[in-house]
């Protein structure tokens, strides 16, 4: 079995407040005085006030902009070459930030052993494996493996991954870094799925480090994992390419979803674990948007304020995709827990895939 024994995170440069992007997206989508209205409602429902980004431009004058055309139909629109210029250039940098930030007093990269890099906003090849590994200093003889366009659920995905190298190797040292820059993808024409896009979304990394649980340090002990794909929902999460960068499809029927098959899903999780859900102290959950808590809460019949560090890496950050459900778990364990407390933890993805893990706090 294996451990987390450490979270770390890291933010780019620029936090802008959610009403500075609603200013910008309503010049973008050039929007009549209606269609601003209904904009600045959906916004300021969106239970977030800032959100972290690479590009400068969501809080600037036009006049300063310097990803996006400063012409007055935003005319060339960033190309796909563009936006993976710019993944290229600040991916490996934020992630390194993320995994020293976690390891930091714990381990030299010297010590580290395997690295899993999860991104779903950006993809070359060499890739981001190969320019963290150069930037840390990794040994050359690293093992090395990436999970790419998993979405929101591929931390938990990469944590498996993890725990099933250290079931093999005690001596494993396993960083996972999760890098997002969802930021690069906002498109221009109005449709909803854009506009909940540009709504949800932000840039953030986070790295763990898993250790098998005889390494001689407190952690969270991850017990169970256990998955699930609602086919009914495919064709309402999806992401995809298009050559003016990657689109999102993200139904409003999701948390309609979640709301009527979370509670079912939870219950095969708990049993499939030997788990009741009254020995869950903590709920870990993907905060995909205010609704899909909103929903998870309701399904389950969760008593105010369960859902609190959840509410809270949205409200401050928003949907950073994969790394934000590392967000909310390292705020659960910043909080002080005694030992053998359990966490739930699940997140939602393409497919509709909804992933979950069960993990125990140790001293």
């Amino acid at each position: 079995m294996s451990k987390i024994i450490s979270i770390g995170t890291a933010l780019p440069r620029y936090r802008h407040s959610q009403e500075d992007i609603l200013h910008f997206m309503q010049r973008v989508y050039s929007t009549d005085t209606t269609e601003q209205r209904k904009l600045k409602f959906l916004y300021h429902q969106s239970g977030i006030c800032n959100r972290y980004s690479v590009i400068a431009d969501y809080s600037r004058q036009a006049t300063e902009w310097r990803f996006y055309p400063r012409t007055e139909n935003l005319e060339p629109f960033p190309s796909l070459e563009q936006r993976m210029a710019i993944y290229n250039r600040f991916a490996a940098p934020l992630s390194v930030d993320a995994i020293r930030n976690c390891i930091h007093h714990l381990l030299t990269p010297k010590d580290i052993t395997h690295l899993i890099t999860v991104s779903c906003t950006g993809m070359s090849a060499p890739g981001l494996d190969l320019m963290v590994m150069d930037l840390m200093g990794f040994s050359n003889t690293l093992f090395r493996t990436s999970i790419n366009f998993m979405g929101c659920y591929a931390a938990i995905h990469a944590l498996k991954l993890a725990d099933a190298i250290c079931k093999t190797d005690t001596s494993a040292r396993v960083a996972i870094v999760c890098t997002e820059l969802c930021t690069l993808h906002f498109q221009r024409e109005p449709t909803i799925d854009n506009i909940t896009s540009s709504m949800l979304f932000a840039d953030g990394a986070a790295a763990v480090l898993v250790t098998h649980n005889d390494y001689p340090a407190p952690g969270l002990k991850i017990v169970d994992f256990y998955s699930e794909i609602i086919s009914k929902g495919k064709k309402d999460m999806a992401w995809e390419l298009s050559s003016t960068g990657f689109l999102m499809t993200l139904s409003g029927y999701i948390p309609n979803l979640i709301e009527e098959d979370f509670e079912q899903l939870v219950e095969r999780s708990l049993q499939h674990a030997r788990v009741k859900k009254e020995d869950i102290r903590h709920w870990c959950i993907h905060p995909g948007g205010k609704r899909i808590l909103e929903a998870v809460s309701k399904s389950l019949q969760l008593d105010d304020g369960a859902l609190e560090q959840s509410f809270n890496v949205l409200n401050q950050f928003g949907n950073m995709s994969s790394p934000t459900i590392l967000f909310v778990l390292k705020q659960i364990l910043g909080s002080g827990q005694a030992p053998d407390e359990k966490v739930l933890a699940a997140a939602f993805g393409p497919g509709l895939t909804m992933e979950t893990f069960i993990a125990t706090t140790t001293e």
